[in-house]
């Protein structure tokens, strides 16, 4: 079965002050192992690191520039 990367931005949302968890949530309940969610966020979001551990998702975070975090998760079980 062919991978699946699902990608979602959430600046805008948290620009207008919309908390996007429950969207984030939404986006990486159907990946199964072995498929990626890539998040766009205006800041490292270290409290989701945990949650997402907890699902099985491993993550590596990179700053493309100042208020843009590019982190891509990888579902490892």
């Amino acid at each position: 079965m062919a991978q699946k990367i699902v990608e979602l931005d959430v600046r805008e949302d948290l620009k207008n002050k919309i908390e996007p968890f429950q969207k984030i949530m939404d986006a990486v309940k159907e990946l199964e192992k072995d498929d990626v969610f890539i998040l766009h966020a205006p800041f490292k979001p270290v409290p989701l690191f945990a949650v997402l551990k907890a699902k099985g998702f491993t993550h590596d975070a990179v700053e493309i520039e100042k208020k843009h975090w590019k982190v891509t998760f990888t579902k490892k079980n």
